[in-house]
């Protein structure tokens, strides 16, 4: 029985794509000496923890050729990122600091330089490790002439499958997790490409996972399809929601929250398909355009994120967005993962202390971390929702426009109760025949609590 991490409801994460952010060369060179980049991290936690993030998600780290998504050694750390060791000292100076460490676990495929598909371009049909990978036929050439052909992930042959149902395969990478669980102390696993998986794989590895660390977490990338498919009792925690990322964005470019309060009532509400699951809720990750550049006006950064940070499931900032980072997706990805330098708190523009701000509101209100949803008020740019749970409540409430608007929403609570506005205290307002009248501050939100 998959029983959840405790710890999740309490996460906000803080999502960093190392290769990146260290400035690595876009190429490994075999022969080059380990560069201990990854140090660098070491002078983000401040900011991190400045920003109220606890938990760090952590891009690809380990032996690779070009991006870490072609994996050439699951045991060394990426000699252009520095050593075990390096990765060793970070995850410690994390735990110091109270966050959690989870890492990317690409397992559906391998590099090209992964060492036992280099012994099948040697020996061929004679490897012993020829059934490791999917699809291997020695009658066909493969794009790069090798003598054989193989599966890829999604037409990229610099890419090759593995074949999940081996048992060595599956005793290497299993033996690999446990490596990670032991030198590096993580928390948690984020599978890429987890969507495409074979899903006994996933079943296994999560009862390895749960079995060797009470309280591990597994999230699972997934674009497409029903999230349920791989967040269950028998596999994964959660999926990154993709459906609700697009909706954040474009209900705002098109003046329209119905879009996104149709995802949430039907991810989340009374009848909810993902109500009883804490999905990983992102505005921009390493693979699409910073959210600061698809919207059309970059005062609705501020009612976005207050939206991400006040939806059911788990809120996660991609590193520099924060500030308002700015990238176009183009075939490299480059521009979404660029190197940046720690600004001083003095120096942080709005956007940055709003999500300060938020991440206290959501630490401080159990509502938010673990309630139910409601609906509550709705046109095309004003927004009002409610989280609860028996103990506690958060009415919510965002406006897209550029002039504050006046809302009146039911609550069911005694009249005379008085009600405070986390994000501004002063703003407060009183239950009159179970509703609450309030006004929502131009690009902005409400989070209204009962006053104790």
């Amino acid at each position: 029985m998959n029983i959840k991490p405790t710890w999740i409801s309490k996460a906000i994460f803080y999502h960093i794509y190392p290769l990146g952010l260290c400035d690595a060369p876009l190429q490994a060179a075999s022969s080059s000496p380990p560069i201990e980049r990854l140090n660098k991290l070491i002078d983000w936690i401040p900011n991190m923890t400045s920003l109220g993030c606890n938990t760090l998600y952590l891009g690809p780290v380990f032996e690779s050729s070009s991006h870490g998504y072609d994996t050439a050694d699951y045991y060394n750390v990426d000699k252009r990122l520095g050593t075990n060791q390096t990765l060793r000292n970070l995850s410690f100076h994390l735990r110091k600091n109270g966050i959690k460490l989870v890492l990317d676990g690409v397992f559906n495929h391998v590099g090209r330089d992964f060492w036992a598909f280099k012994d099948v371009l040697s020996n061929g049909e004679s490897s012993r490790f020829k059934d490791w990978f999917a699809g291997i036929n020695f009658n066909k050439r493969s794009s790069y002439g090798d003598n054989f052909s193989y599966d890829c992930w999604s037409g990229h042959y610099d890419l090759v499958k593995l074949n999940l149902k081996n048992e060595e395969v599956k005793s290497h990478i299993f033996g690999a997790v446990a490596m990670w669980m032991d030198e590096f102390g993580i928390d948690g696993l984020r599978l890429d490409v987890a969507e495409v998986m074979d899903k006994s794989f996933l079943a296994e590895l999560a009862d390895f996972c749960r079995k060797k660390k009470a309280g591990f977490w597994l999230m699972g990338e997934m674009i497409h399809g029903d999230y349920n498919q791989l967040a269950n009792n028998k596999m994964l925690d959660s999926t990154t929601n993709y459906e609700a990322y697009k909706g954040l964005f474009s209900s705002h470019n098109e003046a329209n929250y119905f879009e996104i309060a149709y995802t949430f009532n039907r991810q989340f509400g009374e009848y909810g398909i993902y109500k009883n699951l804490q999905l990983y809720n992102f505005a921009d990750n390493h693979d699409v355009t910073r959210v600061a550049s698809i919207l059309h006006n970059e005062a609705h950064l501020f009612p976005l994120y207050a939206l991400l940070f006040a939806m059911p499931g788990i809120p996660s900032v991609y590193y520099g967005s924060e500030r308002g980072q700015k990238g176009i997706k183009n075939k490299d990805d480059s521009t979404l993962r660029p190197s940046l330098e720690i600004i001083p708190n003095h120096l942080n523009p709005p956007i940055y202390n709003y999500i300060q701000q938020l991440a206290v509101i959501r630490h401080s209100n159990i509502a938010l971390q673990e309630g139910k949803y409601k609906q509550l008020y709705l046109t095309h740019q004003q927004f009002a929702f409610l989280r609860y749970t028996n103990e506690a409540l958060a009415v919510v409430a965002v406006n897209a426009a550029e002039k504050a608007v006046s809302v009146k929403v039911s609550v069911n609570l005694p009249n005379g109760t008085s009600m405070k506005d986390l994000l501004e205290p002063e703003n407060r307002t009183t239950v009159f025949q179970s509703e609450i009248t309030f006004n929502i501050p131009p690009f902005g939100a409400c989070f209204f609590v009962i006053q104790e």
